[in-house]
């Protein structure tokens, strides 16, 4: 089995492919000077295995690794919940909270959400577009005003905020003054999105995860980071799938 999917992975010089029960997954191998061993992630939603490895270490190994890792790798996948489609009659979380999605041709094309529910009208064939645009605007509105609050709590000046869709991280920081953060955290729960918005912020003067950044963490957030970040664990995969 493990000379079977060497071959398989072997196929491809720039992106190899391993069979994963009847799917064939891309592995994507990227080579970085400062990393010190191999360390590989399943993406559930793009349906790829990317590897990191030191610059020294030969593919092989790296094959070899993935090829052992196979069962893991199948759980991971399998992991994945079903592709959550952004039309009338659909539901999809606003701040935590399940609304559906309302729709009816004569109603005005202006999105009006409350009570459980998003509602709008205009072409049927744009509503998705349309409720992506307004969900990433209300992101930004919320960041916004989030990050101001801690940066006054954490006396940082106001860093650029830049909007986006990672997904390997929720969010980061540069040593240029910008924080990064992504719009699906409009869908989680307050608390899940403001403890991302504080580690953000608290990275502007740790940027690094050492005890004395967590520690002002702390002082800066409000709530109970670490059930925030088993929150994000458990149902980040899902606020990934939405609008695929």
């Amino acid at each position: 089995m493990l000379d079977r999917l060497k071959t398989i992975l072997s196929n491809s010089l720039s992106d190899p492919e391993i069979d994963i029960e009847g799917e064939s997954v891309p592995v994507r191998i990227k080579r970085n000077p400062r990393a010190r061993r191999i360390s590989m992630r399943a993406d559930a939603v793009k349906r790829e295995i990317r590897i990191t490895m030191p610059n020294y270490t030969p593919t092989n190994v790296a094959l070899d690794f993935v090829a052992k890792k196979r069962e893991w790798i199948a759980a991971r996948l399998q992991s994945a919940p079903d592709a959550v489609p952004i039309r009338p009659g659909s539901e999809i979380a606003v701040e935590g909270e399940a609304h559906s999605i309302e729709w009816r041709e004569d109603w005005p094309r202006t999105i009006r959400c409350g009570e459980g529910m998003i509602r709008l009208g205009g072409p049927e064939s744009s509503v998705e577009a349309r409720i992506l645009r307004w969900l990433k605007a209300e992101a930004r509105r919320i960041y916004d005003k989030e990050i101001r609050h801690y940066c006054e709590k954490a006396g940082e000046p106001l860093p650029r905020l830049s909007l986006g869709d990672p997904r390997s991280r929720w969010g980061s920081c540069s040593s240029r003054g910008t924080i990064s953060l992504s719009w699906r955290l409009i869908m989680a729960p307050a608390h899940v999105r403001r403890s991302v918005i504080a580690h953000e912020v608290a990275h502007m003067r740790h940027m690094d995860h050492s005890t004395a950044f967590y520690g002002w963490l702390d002082t800066l957030y409000e709530g109970d980071r670490k059930a925030a970040d088993r929150w994000l664990k458990m149902h980040g995969t899902g606020l990934q799938r939405v609008g695929r």
